[in-house]
This record gives C-alpha cells, sequence and structure tokens, in this order.
C-alpha cells in the first residue's frame, strides 16, 4: 500500500525515482525527489529544500535502508545533490548483504525500483485553497529503496545486463501499476 507515516522520529514518503542504470556492481543513479511535482499526499518539495541537511550530513550521513527498515540498511550513498530537477542521488548496494543482492534482482527484473525520503519537514506551508503542503525545508535523514512510490511515474527504464522480456510483458506490468496506484489514490480521497 501506499502511505506516508508521521512518527516522533520524522516523516517518511515514498517519492520519485529513476533509475537509470544498475551496474553489476550494484551501483545506481536515480532522483529521490523532483521539485514542483505533488505526490499523491498533496505535497510538493520546493528547490533547495534539502540544501542545509546535505550540507550538514553529506551522501555519507544519509542512510540507504529497504522499506524505511531501520534493520535493513542495504548498502550507502555515494552522492546526493540537488539539481534543476530535483534530488539526484548515486548509490552502491552493498552485494555482500543478501537483501541488497535481492534489491539488486529485483531492480534488474523491473520489480523494484522506487525511492522514498525519510525526513522531517523544518519548515512548510499549507495553500489554504488547494490543501498543498509546500515542504520549503527538509531535514533529511535516509532515502530507502521501496516498492511503490509516492510520485508514480518514475520507473526503472534500462538496467544494466538485462532486458525486459516481451514489451507486451512491461505493458502489462505497467498497467497493473497504474491500476494499483489509481485505487490507491481513489482510497485515499475518500479518507480525506
Amino acid at each position: 500500500m501506499i502511505c506516508e507515516t508521521t512518527t516522533r522520529r520524522g516523516e517518511r514518503k515514498f517519492v520519485d525515482l529513476r533509475l537509470d542504470d544498475v551496474a553489476p556492481d550494484g551501483s545506481f543513479t536515480g532522483y529521490a525527489s523532483l521539485f514542483g511535482v505533488i505526490d499523491l499526499a498533496k505535497d510538493v518539495v520546493e528547490r533547495g529544500a534539502f540544501a542545509k541537511s546535505l550540507k550538514a550530513r553529506g551522501a555519507a550521513g544519509i542512510r540507504m535502508l529497504y522499506q524505511h527498515d531501520p534493520n535493513e540498511p542495504i548498502g550507502t550513498w555515494t552522492e546526493i545533490e540537488e539539481d534543476g530537477k530535483g534530488l539526484f542521488v548515486s548509490g552502491q548496494l552493498a552485494t555482500g548483504v543478501e537483501r541488497a543482492r535481492d534489491v539488486l534482482n529485483l531492480m534488474r527484473h523491473g520489480a523494484l525500483d522506487g525511492l522514498s525520503i525519510g525526513f522531517r519537514a523544518s519548515r512548510a506551508r499549507t495553500d489554504q485553497h488547494s490543501g498543498i503542503r509546500h515542504i520549503v525545508e527538509a531535514d533529511l535523514w535516509e532515502i530507502s529503496i521501496v516498492t511503490f512510490p509516492m510520485l508514480p511515474g518514475a520507473r526503472v527504464e534500462r538496467v544494466k545486463g538485462w532486458r525486459f522480456a516481451a514489451d507486451g510483458d512491461r505493458c502489462a506490468r505497467l498497467k497493473l501499476a497504474r491500476a494499483i496506484r489509481n485505487a490507491t489514490r481513489m482510497i485515499n480521497e475518500r479518507k480525506s
């Protein structure tokens, strides 16, 4: 299920990921957040929101987890930076760890391709008319590899050394993912 949770430690938000490539050694790149894009929880991250946090922690201070589980570290972030599009990340899965090997295989098969940021909103403003929360400053402490990203459009497109089966199979997977996102959106709207 796609969800957003708030705990005493902070927020967990499923967000966009576009993996450009997953190398055999487990390294990959993508976007953990896109600026100016409204997610399914009606949040939008503003450009510059992560600058203070990244300056204080750097890539080495942000943890890479599996499904936000602090007991499941699966690698390290080698580069995290804001660019004109969003929060660009480069990561290295720890292929000596069983869960990381599983994640790498799932990525190669197109079964796992989402990122989710764990953060605390330090400064935010909510538009009274639309209900959209604009996150102006976020204290970023982890980025997880997840099943369902909050920004639904981004998916693994190409994995080094792996070709998707038939186009029809890929289309069927994409249609199923779209149907799940739409159903989740309808459920969330009913709760509001």
